[in-house]
């Protein structure tokens, strides 16, 4: 995994604590017509190579800095308790339903085309600074990876990790945060490592995800 001298300060120089979110007033409809923005890119600008399940990349070259995705309270129109853990793959965002007709709502990196997925599953663990072992497929097309990477700022996985029933998705977060709000993954659902420390605290093992395409 070789992570870029920007992605790489940029997350020494982040804090894992969360920011108070903002209220904000667009609603969000999971079964209506809102427009979904745009995000889609050349996934070979980044490099990724990867195997279903895995959310890990490599960037060839640095990539320019984007505007973090600000987290924030939203209104929210859905059929889920609270404490349910909703994703939009075509808006690159993850909702954590609040009750009462509210949700956080926080940017996220899904899968590039080709590995989106959809379905709920829930939460059946969770790890602080994972670590990662790449599977067989990976170091196959890439012998150069790390047969195991121990939990730090250098893991694909960054700060933590929820894992999705039995399968091998994850929302984790990155230490490529370049990537949130975009398509590059193989399939896990990426956070900023602040996003990812702020929604681990709220959810609770057991917790229902639904991923939306």
């Amino acid at each position: 995994m070789k992570t870029s001298a920007t992605a790489l300060a940029a997350l020494l120089a982040a804090t894992v604590l969360a920011a108070a979110p903002a209220l904000a007033a667009p609603a969000y409809d999971p079964f209506g017509e809102n427009g979904a923005e745009e995000y889609y890119s050349d996934p070979g600008q980044y490099g990724y190579q990867g195997t279903p399940g895995y959310g890990q990349g490599v960037q060839d070259a640095p990539q320019a800095q984007v505007q973090p995705i600000p987290r924030e309270i939203v209104a929210f129109n859905g059929p889920y308790a609270p404490g349910t853990i909703v994703v939009s793959t075509a808006e690159r965002r993850l909702y954590f339903v609040l009750g009462n007709g509210e949700a956080i709502r926080y940017g996220v990196g899904v899968g590039r085309p080709g590995f989106s997925w959809s379905g709920s599953n829930k939460i059946t663990a969770k790890r602080e600074w994972p670590s990662w072992t790449p599977p067989k497929a990976m170091i196959a097309r890439r012998p150069d990876l790390p047969r195991y990477m121990a939990g730090g700022i250098e893991n694909p996985l960054g700060a933590r990790a929820m894992y999705i029933g039995n399968t091998e998705y994850r929302i984790h977060g990155s230490n490529e945060p370049d990537t949130i709000g975009q398509a590059v993954s193989s399939g896990c659902i990426r956070m900023t490592n602040d996003d990812v420390t702020d929604l681990y605290e709220r959810v609770k093992v057991g917790a229902k995800v639904v991923v939306l395409n």
